[in-house]
C-alpha cells in the first residue's frame, strides 16, 4: 500500500512514500498508466506543469513555499546515487 502524500509532512516521510511507491511498483507495476521510467519521467513533468490545475480541481491550493532546488537534487542525485 502506497503512504498517502498527505501523510508526507518531513525527509523522511518523502523518503518512505519513494519506497512505498517503489514497493507499489515492483508488486503490481503493470497495474501503473505509466510503469516504465520515460512515461514516469513525462508524466510527472507534465503534472509538474500542470500541478495548478490538479490543486484547483481538488479546492486547494498549490503550496508556494515548497523546495523544488530539494526535490530537483534528489531527482539527479538518484541518476548516479547506488
Amino acid at each position: 500500500m502506497t503512504v498517502s502524500p498527505e501523510h508526507v509532512d518531513s525527509r523522511e516521510a518523502l523518503a518512505a512514500f519513494v519506497c512505498s511507491l517503489q514497493r507499489s511498483h515492483a508488486e503490481d507495476g503493470s497495474s501503473w498508466e505509466n510503469a516504465d521510467l520515460p512515461s514516469f519521467l513525462e508524466a510527472l513533468a507534465a503534472w509538474v506543469d500542470d500541478a495548478d490545475g490538479w490543486y484547483g480541481n481538488a479546492s486547494r491550493e498549490l503550496p508556494v513555499s515548497g523546495d523544488w532546488t530539494f526535490f530537483a537534487r534528489a531527482l539527479q542525485a538518484a541518476t548516479i546515487y547506488e
